[in-house]
C-alpha cells in the first residue's frame, strides 16, 4: 500500500527535530528566500547579490573561484555575470597565466546597487536578531563558529585567515566598501 501524500514512509524516517544540520539548513535558507523577496523590488537577484557580496569580501576572483563560493557550477553563473557586465557592475578580464580564466572584479556602477544590497542586509539582520541580547549574539556567533570549524578541515580555515586580511587590506584602500 503506497503512502498518502504529506505521509512519511519508515524508509524515509530521520530525527530532523535533533539534528543540527537542519537547523541550520532550514534557517538559511529561510533566511536566502527573505533576501532575495526582499531584494526583488529593488531590481537585484540573490545571485546578483552573492556575486558583489563575494567580490566585496574577496576582491577579484575567477569565474570558477565565484561559482564555488556560490555552490553553483561555473557555466551556470555565465548569464547572471553577462547581466551584471552589460549594467556595469562587474568586468571580466583575461588571466594572463591562464587564457581559459577570467578575472571577475567589481567596477565603480556597481556601488549603488551594493549600498541598496547592504541596506537590505542591515535590515533583514536586525529583524533576524530582535529579542536577542547582546550576549545571545555573541553566544550565537560563538556556536556557529565552532560548529563551522568542527566541519571545515585546517586548510579551509587557513584560507579563511588569508581571506580575512586581505578584506581588511581592501578597506583600508577603499575598494567597494563590504557593510555586512
Amino acid at each position: 500500500m503506497l503512502p498518502s501524500p504529506g505521509q512519511v514512509t519508515p524508509v524515509l524516517k530521520h530525527d530532523f527535530e535533533n539534528s543540527v544540520g537542519y537547523w541550520i539548513t532550514i534557517t538559511q535558507q529561510a533566511y536566502h528566500r527573505t533576501f532575495s523577496d526582499r531584494l526583488a523590488p529593488l531590481g537585484i537577484t540573490y545571485r546578483q547579490m552573492q556575486v558583489l557580496g563575494w567580490l566585496a569580501l574577496d576582491g577579484r576572483l575567477t569565474q570558477a573561484e565565484l561559482a564555488a563560493r556560490m555552490f553553483i557550477e561555473p557555466p551556470s553563473l555565465v548569464g547572471v555575470l553577462d547581466r551584471m557586465e552589460q549594467s556595469g557592475w562587474i568586468r571580466r578580464t583575461p588571466c594572463s597565466e591562464d587564457r581559459r580564466k577570467k578575472w571577475i572584479t567589481a567596477c565603480p556602477a556597481a556601488r549603488p546597487a551594493w549600498r541598496k544590497i547592504v541596506a537590505c542586509g542591515r535590515k533583514l539582520r536586525q529583524q533576524a536578531t530582535d529579542g536577542f541580547t547582546p550576549a545571545e549574539l555573541a553566544t550565537l556567533h560563538d556556536l556557529l563558529s565552532r560548529v563551522r570549524a568542527n566541519v571545515t578541515d585546517a586548510e579551509v580555515v587557513r584560507e579563511s585567515k588569508t581571506q580575512k586580511a586581505k578584506k581588511v587590506k581592501r578597506q583600508r584602500t577603499g575598494v567597494l566598501s563590504n557593510g555586512r
